[in-house]
Parts: C-alpha cells; sequence; structure tokens
C-alpha cells in the first residue's frame, strides 16, 4: 500500500510539474527577420522567465510560411502569438477567423492608423518607403511621381511589384487614387524607361553603384548601404501639403484565436509593444521607426511625427493587394 501511494504522489508532482512548466511558455510565429527578432525575444525569456518557444519564417518562403501555417492550423492552433513584419498578412488571417482581440495597455499611444479597429492585431516599429538617391544625381526626385517625370526618364529603378512591400505599396495607391490613375501611372512609369529589380535591396545597390539615380525603398534598405558608406542620401517622398505622403510599413503583433498560453501570449504581446522594445529595434540594424512618441532613435531617420504619412486603411489595401494581382502580372510580362 506504501508503495502505491508513494507512486501515485510522484504521478502528482509529475503532473504539476508539467502543468507549470507549459503554462510559463509561450509559442510564437515571427515573419520579422530572425537576426533582429530573436535578440529580443530572448530579451523577454530573460526579464520574465518565460521560455519562448519560437518558429521563424525561412528566407525562401519570404513571410508567407507561418502564415500559411497558422492557416493550417486554424481548426488545431499550436501558435500563441504571430509577429508579422508588415499588417497585410494581419488582415488575411484577421479575415479567416484565425486572430482574437486584445487591447493591451501598451498599445496607448500608438496613433490608431496602426491598430486594427477592433484589436485584432496593432502596430509597431515601423519601415518606412523613401527614396534612397545617388549623391551625385544633381536633382533629387520628390515625389513618387517623379518615376514619370520626363526629366527621370531612365534614371529609376523600383523593385518588381508582385512581391514584398512594393506590392502593399501600389496596392496603397489603389485605395487612394482609384483603379484609374493608378493603372495611369504604372503604365506611365514603365513608359518613363523605368527598371524593375528582384527585389528593395537590389535596387538601393543599383543606386549605391549609380547605376541609376533613384529608387523607392524600404528605409533598413537606405540605411545599411549609409552604414556602409555608400554614395546615397534619403528622400522622404510626397511630404507637401497637397501630397499623399510616404507608406508606412509597421510591424503587427497579435493574439491567435484559441490560443493554448492565452495569458504568456498577451505578456509577449505587452513586451513587444513597449517603448523599450522599440527602442532596441530603432538601434538594430533593421533601423525601425518607433510609432510611440519619445523614444529614442538614430539621427539618420526621422521620428514618425515629423513625417506626412500616408492615410491609409490597411484592411482595404490587404484586399486590393489580392484584387490587382492578375493586373499586375499582365502589366510585367507586357513590358
Amino acid at each position: 500500500m506504501k508503495t502505491i501511494i508513494l507512486f501515485s504522489l510522484s504521478l502528482m508532482l509529475i503532473s504539476c510539474s508539467g502543468t507549470k512548466n507549459t503554462s510559463n511558455t509561450v509559442t510564437v510565429y515571427v515573419s520579422e527577420d530572425q537576426v533582429f527578432s530573436e535578440p529580443i525575444l530572448k530579451d523577454f525569456e530573460k526579464e520574465t522567465g518565460i521560455r519562448v518557444n519560437a518558429i521563424y519564417d525561412t528566407e525562401e518562403s519570404k513571410g508567407t510560411g507561418v502564415m500559411n501555417r497558422l492557416i493550417a492550423e486554424k481548426h488545431n492552433p499550436q501558435a500563441d502569438v504571430y509577429w508579422a513584419n508588415e499588417p497585410i498578412r494581419a488582415e488575411v488571417l484577421r479575415h479567416k477567423g484565425i486572430l482574437s482581440p486584445y487591447k493591451s495597455p501598451n498599445a496607448k499611444g500608438i496613433p490608431s492608423i496602426f491598430k486594427e479597429k477592433d484589436k485584432h492585431w496593432t502596430g509597431f516599429s515601423a519601415r518606412v518607403r523613401l527614396f534612397v538617391v545617388n549623391s551625385n544625381t544633381p536633382k533629387k526626385p520628390t515625389s513618387i511621381l517623379d518615376y514619370t517625370a520626363p526629366d527621370f526618364k531612365g534614371k529609376g529603378v523600383i523593385a518588381n511589384p508582385l512581391f514584398g512591400t512594393t506590392t502593399s505599396h501600389i496596392a496603397a495607391l489603389f485605395t487612394l487614387w482609384g483603379d484609374t490613375k493608378t493603372k495611369t501611372f504604372l503604365k506611365q512609369l514603365k513608359a518613363n524607361n523605368t527598371a524593375i529589380s528582384t527585389s528593395n535591396g537590389e535596387s538601393a545597390d543599383f543606386v549605391a553603384d549609380g547605376q541609376y539615380a533613384f529608387s523607392l525603398v524600404d528605409s533598413d534598405d537606405a540605411v545599411s548601404r549609409l552604414k556602409q558608406h555608400a554614395p546615397i542620401t534619403f528622400v522622404y517622398p510626397d511630404q507637401k501639403e497637397e501630397e499623399i505622403g510616404l507608406f508606412v510599413v509597421p510591424n503587427a503583433v497579435m493574439l491567435i484565436h484559441g490560443a493554448p498560453h492565452r495569458e504568456t501570449a498577451k505578456k509577449l504581446i505587452d513586451y513587444l509593444l513597449s517603448k523599450e522594445s522599440e527602442h532596441k529595434l530603432a538601434f538594430a540594424d533593421c533601423a525601425q521607426i518607433p510609432l510611440h512618441q519619445g523614444v529614442t532613435m538614430p539621427k539618420d531617420l526621422k521620428p514618425i511625427d515629423q513625417i506626412k504619412v500616408m492615410q491609409v486603411d490597411y484592411s482595404k489595401v490587404a484586399e486590393k493587394l489580392l484584387e490587382i494581382q492578375p493586373w499586375l502580372k499582365t502589366w510585367m510580362t507586357d513590358r
């Protein structure tokens, strides 16, 4: 009898210990580059004692790998949190019923344009779409419309609009300008002998090498070339009162519906949305711009409250992005 009692107590202790360990973990799927996101998650582990199980996207999947995994796991969720490197994927997941609303106290102070209205996702630490310009260029572009200007014929390059943040940017233009104006702009851009590169990074390299005068890229691509002492400068496009402003690409964090570890998930979301995390990402090589005011950041970039931001609805951008894919493919092949 004594042996049976001791054995039963041992099972109870093992069970309790397992429950404790399980409740002190959080699983996060991550589309932000591992080299930038992993240090933040490691700091969270150290500061909270919560073990982080992080699943990262690969370079090959370009951010869609973990999103597709979340969709496949909808009826048996394995992740608690999704850290996306832009809000478009967040909108796809919201429409599929994979997200659960959560209002983090650390979301206070983040401009409403960067938060889903029903709290399904919240933006933080953003890239902005700006011009990188070769320093030897006598006349610098100031608007995205300069891609179509005679003075810049054959001098501009842009990343393939079928992929990445360029696609999102084009979709945003469709939501602001409408189909007719945006299609006309893209046709004129092509007629002005604008080159198409494979990526924002390649565009930045072309400009740094002097092959082209300017390109619209993500701010992290521009900052990285500046740190390499490339002969480039930045221009924030469309900043005049009558112009549309520049397109902002925030990270987005969200709670997964049916998350196995809901409480630790909330703690991780709060941590990512903190000013401290935004400060760390600002001074990392990705040089992301904090969305909270008053966060110290590198002098190479302007704070978000000093930038005229394109006023878009990211939900509508996500819908438009899917709608325009066939047209963009035709536009590319007709070059």
